[in-house]
């Protein structure tokens, strides 16, 4: 298992092109690109796979001036979080407007790190404009320069090659068991998650603290019950965006998502006396898109002792706000007084044996041929709807491609009547599963895949 993957930070002053350049880098349109400086304010992540090689690449906001207006201060300081965690930091400078007092000053901090920089000029977009353009740009000290354009992509890939170079490698942990069941502890701060690890352990080894934001990094913790191993991956809770700006906040969203890309379960905490937020139906979305299996925990049920009423209510909230997820089972826990938890792995063993489940082909496609029978599909422009047969390709989540004459022409309500005839019959009622719709040829007729 992977420790975690490389962070690459793209940094310089507001409307120098980052965002443009990172929408370039992770192939989508996920940062908001706007000519108007600012309108990055907070950090956007994305995971980025290059010739197999895999990073998060962080946009940040501009560094402005010195700070001293409020908002250009939270962005500056945003800006300056990012390079501290990055591995690689790749500073962007606008090759209209050449240098500017602010760039020097960002060259001298980043020359005063022990972190690969990269120097890239953006908006050059010919060899003649890197004639004309990049010669004042060495007045910062550098000894290379990287002309890119973001917006037509001019020499964008020739630099990949260094920036691969330059990425660290971390080695897969050498102690963790393959048989390990690896869990991440998500939610919002002071939900509880250090005292529900420090419970499941039976000691202290996680600092507890009242403050939010006492959790600064990812930390692992193995544990063995029985002959079964869990790894327990702490973080920092994910901050709503408008509590950002707190100074105690040091903790970006990095970590947790790098938790998320190295377990097989989510824990994610939902604190009894607030209620469920829309920050936690938004850590469940980013388990959600990912595939992980989920387990909800409705941590200080202690504080709703003898309140039926706000218990129901609570219980019937969570129930809407997480429909999405309909299937991830919802435990009523106590980290500070123990009730419910021990509960809690078991429950995950159970999760995780239907996460890892793998199926015949012919039991699949009996339980298709059922479905099938039970509720045929209807016509889609005058075409009739067929499904040939299905076979499981993966697993974690288990995952099924069915073969169809169109699938383009299939409802969602009748794909998600396969997926719950599937669930059904394969009796995974607690995890993520996913069908794959595939036009079946002529030439793959009584083929096997």
């Amino acid at each position: 298992m992977q420790t975690r993957y490389p962070i690459v930070a793209l940094v310089g002053r507001p409307n120098v092109g980052k965002s443009s350049l990172f929408n370039r880098f992770a192939k989508n349109r996920k940062a908001i690109v706007d000519p108007t400086p600012g309108v990055t304010r907070d950090r956007h992540y994305e995971q980025v796979t290059i010739e197999e090689r895999t990073f998060i690449l962080v946009d940040t906001g501009g560094i402005e001036g010195d700070g001293r207006e409020k908002m250009a201060g939270l962005i500056r300081e945003q800006t300056m979080q990012a390079m501290r965690e990055a591995d690689v930091i790749l500073f962007l400078l606008d090759g209209k407007e050449g240098v500017l007092p602010e760039d020097y000053e960002v060259a001298d901090y980043l020359r005063r790190t022990e972190k690969p920089v990269h120097f890239l000029v953006n908006k050059v977009d010919s060899p003649e404009l890197e004639q004309k353009l990049l010669p004042q740009f060495y007045e910062l000290g550098v000894d290379k320069l990287w002309p890119v354009s973001a917006a037509h992509g001019y020499g964008v890939k020739p630099f990949f090659e260094t920036l691969l170079e330059t990425l660290p490698v971390f080695p897969e942990s050498e102690d963790i068991p393959p048989d390990t069941i690896n869990l991440a502890c998500l939610g919002r701060p002071n939900v509880g998650k250090s005292s529900l690890i420090n419970r499941l352990l039976g000691e202290e080894r996680m600092v507890v603290s009242d403050i939010p934001g006492t959790t600064r990094d990812s930390v692992d913790t193995l544990l063995t019950v029985g002959k079964q191993p869990f790894l327990l991956i702490d973080t920092a809770g994910i901050r709503r965006k408008g509590k950002v700006q707190e100074k105690l906040e040091k903790f970006s969203v990095l970590q947790a998502l790098g938790a998320l890309e190295r377990c097989d379960i989510v824990l994610i905490l939902i604190d009894a006396g607030e209620g469920i937020t829309e920050q936690d139906t938004k850590v469940l979305g980013y388990a959600f898109e990912r595939g992980r299996a989920c387990l909800i925990l409705v941590n200080k049920w202690d504080l709703l002792q003898g309140d039926a009423k706000r218990q129901k209510q609570l219980m019937e909230e969570i129930a809407r706000a997480t429909s999405f997820v309909e299937y991830a089972p919802v435990l009523k826990i106590s980290a500070l007084t123990g009730a419910g938890v021990k509960q809690l792995l078991p429950t995950v063993a159970k999760i995780y044996k239907q996460y890892c489940g793998t199926f015949s082909t012919g039991k699949l496609n009996r339980i298709l041929q059922a479905a099938l029978e039970g509720h045929n599909p209807t016509m889609h422009q005058g075409r009739r709807l067929k499904f040939y047969y299905t076979t499981q390709i993966s697993s974690k989540p288990p995952t099924f491609i069915v073969f169809t004459n169109y699938p383009k022409g299939v409802h969602f309500s009748y794909l998600r009547y396969l997926l719950n005839q599937f669930r059904a019959g394969l009796k995974l009622d607690s995890i993520p599963i996913k069908i794959i719709l595939k036009e079946r040829q002529r030439k793959e007729y009584g083929e096997k895949t």
